[in-house]
């Protein structure tokens, strides 16, 4: 099989063709690895490399329904027993996790063959994926810029194909926005669909779910069958559903009522090329029967924000102390940008906080009464294309003022100086669509329905409420159909490094 024959196929095509016996998983291997060898010098998608371990395993007995594809682990929540995980962290690079995450097993036990783990931001906590531990990753359709964060290393991947479908996550939109900026189908699965063990209960507060990034629907609706349904160390059980979405995909689905809302509260001026890619999905959706309205946001967009950013602020200081107590690193091993905020999640007051996370049920209760008169939410995935590499790095002055404070333990001052706010807000100004999704638990997707007048991909967001994977999947499918994206493809990626 050539590169181009591997590459026109989804997981689903490649699975099938080893169960055939018209490709070995051998073979399938051989071909992802020499693609990821020559395009990563110039993306940095890959953190770690399995190639001795893969080849092993496609050598030998492969069964289930993904059995002899080819595919990557993201470097963060998705363990393999004494493999190391650095979450984007130098601290983390010896970190060997002494379990298997129960995900991450049903991946293996499905059939896939593991070729190694893909880059991310340092404990995730970016949109965009550039970590003083490995570097910037580059987006294939265009190195000099981001290919988005947290799940960048994947999306990046998946996108130059070097494999047809990779493990990612979502804690505010680190499926979707990689999705968008790469032109890939991305899915996050509503809360505790898919379970987080054995490490965890629910991933920060119940706010961050396990997926994939595909190029198709049906990869991504038999990666769900394949992800979904508590395991024993879940908080509370979810039952996955007797159909499976596969074959939910094969069903016509219903006429919807969709409410479209263009602009935010975090970000009212949207690149015009996303604005024109969300009038083109609406005349798509209303050619195909759908019936969509424009409609106000249904949330206090600014108050989500800052419940949004109060917990996460805390979370990265438990990460910073976990990390410091296993590893025992020095300050200096930790990124400037998440020492900052750590200190200002450290300085957060425990009522400010429990207030922040109460505040997500009012959260929750708009979007229910959303959807008492709607049966999804529409938006832009992001206000606009891929960033260029390095859009959002800290200026030199705030750095310098940042280290002082830091040295004075100055964290409650950090958290009222007007630079670090700006600049987080600055952050989340480019991607002011998808956390609601993360706050209220419900399953959000990314759809490739259109690019720029440059051809950079563009994203169109969709937020449906609990237990509306097949919904959302059903929809995709038809939207799929319809403008198809399979064959839209990033021009070649050259071997020879950005910079």
């Amino acid at each position: 099989m050539r590169f181009d024959e591997y590459r026109a196929h989804d997981a689903t095509g490649l699975a099938l063709l080893v169960a055939s016996g018209d490709v070995t998983a051998a073979e399938l291997v051989e071909i992802a690895i020499t693609r990821a060898r020559e395009v990563d010098p110039t993306l940095n998608a890959l953190v770690q490399w399995q190639d001795d371990a893969a080849r092993v395993r496609a050598a030998g007995a492969l069964s289930g329904p993904m059995a002899g594809v080819p595919f990557l682990l993201k470097d963060l929540f998705q363990a393999q027993a004494g493999i190391v995980e650095t979450s984007g962290s130098r601290s983390g690079v010896s970190s060997r996790p002494r379990v298997t995450d129960t995900v991450v097993q049903r991946w293996l036990d499905a059939g896939v063959v593991v070729l190694g783990r893909t880059a991310v931001p340092e404990f995730g906590a970016k949109g965009v994926t550039e970590p003083q531990a490995h570097g910037a990753t580059r987006n294939p359709w265009d190195p000099a810029r981001t290919p988005g964060g947290s799940s960048g290393g994947s999306a990046a991947a998946v996108a130059s194909g070097i494999v047809p479908v990779a493990g990612a996550s979502d804690g505010g939109g680190s499926i979707r926005i990689p999705a968008a900026y790469c032109g890939l189908f991305g899915l996050k699965p509503g809360r505790a669909v898919v379970p987080a063990g054995p490490r965890a209960g629910e991933m920060l507060f119940g706010s961050a779910v396990t997926g994939v990034l595909t190029r198709s629907v049906r990869d991504s609706a038999a990666f769900l069958d394949i992800m979904r349904g508590s395991d024993d160390d879940a908080p509370f059980e979810f039952a996955a559903p007797s159909t499976s979405h596969v074959e939910a995909l094969g069903r016509p689905g219903p006429r919807l009522r969709i409410g479209v809302a263009a602009r935010s509260a975090l970000n009212n001026a949207p690149h015009p090329d996303v604005l024109a890619a969300l009038d083109r999905a609406r005349d798509l959706l209303v050619e195909l029967g759908h019936t969509v309205e424009e409609v106000a946001s249904p949330f206090d967009e600014e108050q989500l924000a800052r419940d949004f950013l109060v917990p996460w602020f805390v979370h990265l200081a438990a990460e910073v102390s976990s990390a410091s107590a296993a590893a025992r690193p020095t300050t200096t091993e930790f990124e400037l940008d998440t020492l900052v905020l750590a200190e200002i999640g450290r300085a957060t007051r425990a009522v400010d906080h429990d207030a922040a996370l109460a505040r997500w049920q009012d959260h929750v209760r708009a979007i229910a009464a959303f959807h008492r008169r709607f049966d999804l939410l529409m938006t832009p995935t992001t206000a606009g294309p891929a960033p260029l590499i390095g859009a959002f790095d800290t200026p030199f002055v705030e750095r310098v003022g940042a280290r002082l404070a830091l040295a004075l333990r100055l964290g409650p001052i950090l958290g009222r100086l007007g630079a670090v706010q700006d600049a987080v807000m600055r952050s989340l100004s480019a991607v002011p669509y998808t956390q609601s999704a993360n706050l209220t638990g419900r399953p959000a997707m990314s759809v490739p329905l259109s690019e720029t007048v440059d051809g950079l991909p563009v994203g169109v967001h969709f937020l449906a409420p609990p237990g509306g994977e097949t919904r959302l999947l059903v929809l995709a499918a038809e939207l799929e159909s319809a403008r198809p994206w399979f064959d839209r493809i990033p021009a070649d990626v050259l071997s020879e490094r950005v910079g």
